[in-house]
Order: structure tokens, then C-alpha cells, then sequence
């Protein structure tokens, strides 16, 4: 959606428009289901924290300011304020990272990939990210899932830029000494991949 059709939906939704709601909804759902998803490992949760994301900013189109943030970054916040409040009243249990990943068939070029997603890879990823504390598994999951910039995580989380950066990369690097050993064990089989 272009940012002029953006300011045409929102436009009409904060007239009332269902149908501009109902575009607004189907356009942004799929991220901030996505970003919920990272952040609880339950999807009937992400569904719900997604749900009552747009149900708070439909009603309140008339606080978001472009001047202060994108309108991606401002439902963001909304839904990490809502994941914050559910993981509190709950703890949940791992969700596969395959749950986040397009279960489109692979192609002939995915072959390192299938070799490493049987190993458990994916798993062993999706189980590194999960033992990051909440700020900083919020900050990866805000960056590589979100696609959001340092800035627009500081203005999605409440931090600085330069504490959003700190987070990701303290939390990239604490995944990585947790996935020191299970790179061990998969170099050879990329190896044997790259000299095929």
C-alpha cells in the first residue's frame, strides 16, 4: 500500500468506513501476526494480540501522528504493549519455527537448506531466540521479523535507537554462542554442500 493510499484508508476509517478498516486490517494483519507470533510462540495468542491490536488503533486512528513515527512502527508498539500484558498472565510453551516460515515447496536451490532443517537448525534457532530476555528477543524479533529499523524499534519499544542496536546485537551474540556447538556439528555438511 503506497503511503498515499495509506492516508486515504486511514482517511476513511477514522470516518467510520468498514471497508477502509477491513483494507487497513488485511494490509498490516499479516505483520503484526507475524511480529505477535516471534514474540509469544503461540499462535492462537498472536491471533488474538493481533485482533486486539486493530480493534485499540482503529478506535484511536485519530492519535497516530506521521509526524512521529510510521504507521507500521505505531501498530508495533500497540501489539508488543498487548504481547507484554499476555506473556505476563501466561507462560507458554515453544511453538516450531516452522509456524513462522512460508510453507511454499522448496526449489532445486534449497537443498543446504532442507540438509540443515533436518538437522534441527530451524529449532535450534527458533529455541536460541526464545531464551534472550524479553527487551532483547523483542529487539531481534522487532529487526528480522519486524524489518524495522534501529529507530523504529527505540520509538516501538520506548529505548533510544542506539540501546535497540545494543539489544539486537547483544542478542545475536548471545544466540550465537548458543548455536557455537550446533555450528560445529553443520559445517561439514555445508562443506559437502559447496564443493558439490
Amino acid at each position: 500500500m503506497s503511503e498515499e493510499q495509506l492516508n486515504e484508508q486511514m482517511a476513511q476509517a477514522t470516518r467510520g468506513d468498514e471497508l477502509a478498516c477491513a483494507a487497513l486490517y488485511y494490509a498490516f494483519s499479516p505483520a503484526v501476526l507475524h511480529l505477535a507470533l516471534g514474540l509469544l510462540n503461540d499462535l492462537a495468542d498472536a491471533e488474538e494480540v493481533t485482533q486486539d491490536t486493530f480493534i485499540y488503533a482503529l478506535r484511536n486512528l485519530r492519535r497516530f501522528d506521521a509526524r512521529r513515527s510510521a504507521f507500521t512502527t505505531w501498530l508495533f508498539t500497540i501489539a508488543i504493549s498487548r504481547c507484554r500484558n499476555k506473556r505476563r498472565r501466561k507462560w507458554l510453551p515453544l511453538l516450531p519455527l516452522e509456524w513462522l516460515i512460508n510453507e511454499a515447496s522448496p526449489g532445486p536451490g534449497r537443498a543446504v537448506e532442507m540438509t540443515l532443517e533436518k538437522r534441527g537448525v530451524r529449532q535450534q534457532v527458533w529455541a536460541a531466540l526464545q531464551k534472550l530476555s524479553p527487551p532483547l528477543r523483542e529487539a531481534v524479533v522487532l529487526r528480522y521479523l519486524g524489518g524495522l529499523h534501529y529507530k523504529e524499534i527505540g520509538q516501538a519499544v520506548g529505548c533510544h535507537p542506539k540501546t535497540a542496536e545494543s539489544r539486537v546485537r547483544l542478542g545475536l551474540e548471545t544466540m550465537r554462542a548458543d548455536l557455537r556447538q550446533l555450528a560445529r556439528e553443520i559445517e561439514p555438511v555445508l562443506a559437502e554442500w559447496t564443493t558439490s
